[in-house]
């Protein structure tokens, strides 16, 4: 039986394609409804993860599906915004290819047993994207400026999660 945190992190993934849809451009007011979803679904991620912790809660299943929740939520929030002409196709995959980039990383090296936990610049990145997304949802003035330092913090992050992995990465 799955945990609270776990049923969380699940209806993330089943906000994930309400979003889309809402997101259409053929549905009225679909953009402000696809960015009330969103909201929902980021405070899901909050959730989870503090219950999962407060409760002891945290399981092997949670701990590898809860990244992948936050990757399709982010990824599809993007892919709508870019489907809408409000986000250029090179930023959106600058952005999914780093969580791509890093996903795989954290693969290679979980398999040399190292664990590389979330640094302030990732975090930095996660909740720039999430309010810059937001943002763009509702289309708030500087929304652009915030999606700018978003990508920003994207590259940055990614090139510091490799910088730090490099002892693993080239050890012969």
């Amino acid at each position: 039986m799955p945990n609270l945190p776990t049923i969380l992190t699940l209806a993330r993934i089943v906000l994930v394609p309400a979003m889309m849809i809402l997101a259409l451009p053929q549905v009225p007011s679909g953009r402000v409804w696809a960015g009330i979803v969103f909201i929902i679904a980021c405070i899901t991620d909050f959730l989870d993860g503090y219950i999962a912790r407060k409760r002891k809660e945290v399981t092997i299943f949670g701990s590898v599906i809860d990244p992948v929740a936050d990757k399709l939520l982010v990824s599809a929030a993007l892919l709508s915004l870019m489907d809408l002409g409000m986000l250029a196709g090179w930023m959106v995959m600058l952005i999914i290819g780093r969580e791509f980039a890093v996903s795989g990383l954290r693969v290679v090296l979980a398999s040399e047993d190292y664990v590389m936990p979330a640094s302030n610049w990732g975090k930095a990145k996660t909740v720039t994207q999430m309010l810059a997304i937001v943002a763009l949802f509702f289309q708030w003035p500087y929304a652009a400026v915030l999606f700018w330092l978003s990508v920003v913090l994207t590259v940055i992050s990614g090139l510091e999660y490799f910088i730090r992995a490099r002892h693993i990465l080239f050890k012969k």
